[in-house]
């Protein structure tokens, strides 16, 4: 059989906002009066980009792995969970290469926290920083992510086959 040399996953994932913060994202608390709500920690980045990485091998998705009905997923890390998907990827023959990430938000605006996120997931996909785009949009005031109700991101991911000397 022949494998593709490069692999594309996509990734979306949702959560609704709450009193109270701060807010995760990327691994990163934002300081921030509202956080996301979520089984895990709501870390609507990681989640997104969970199921990117874990799309492109078919590995399944980010419910299959944590399911939101078991106990012991309540209040989970969400770059552990993260980093339980790399590991999949990695057994699959494939390793991460590059990421782009959208943040769909009213507030905060992520900008000032870029490099922070791009960090955090840099180490746990085990990539350079400057392989992770991470970018804040806007609805433009229009549906439930524009009244504040809550955060969407998208993620994309390149995965190539594994690298013995990485």
């Amino acid at each position: 059989m022949h494998r593709m040399s490069v692999r594309v996953g996509i990734g979306y994932d949702s959560h609704r906002l709450a009193d109270g913060g701060p807010l995760r994202l990327g691994g990163v608390d934002i300081p921030f009066d509202r956080h996301l709500v979520g089984h895990s920690d709501g870390d609507a980045v990681a989640h997104a980009i969970t199921d990117a990485i874990l799309g492109a091998v078919g590995g399944g998705d980010i419910g299959e792995l944590f399911s939101d009905r078991d106990p012991a997923n309540r209040g989970r890390d969400s770059l552990e969970m993260l980093a339980v998907a790399v590991g999949r990827v990695r057994s699959s023959g494939f390793q991460v290469s590059q990421v782009d990430v959208a943040v769909v938000a009213e507030a905060p605006r992520i900008a000032a926290h870029r490099e922070a996120i791009r960090t955090a997931l840099a180490r746990v996909l085990c990539v350079e920083a400057s392989a992770i785009s991470v970018k804040g949009k806007t609805n433009e005031g229009l549906g439930w992510i524009g009244r504040g109700e809550g955060i969407a991101c998208f993620a994309v991911a390149t995965l190539v086959p594994n690298d013995p000397e990485r």
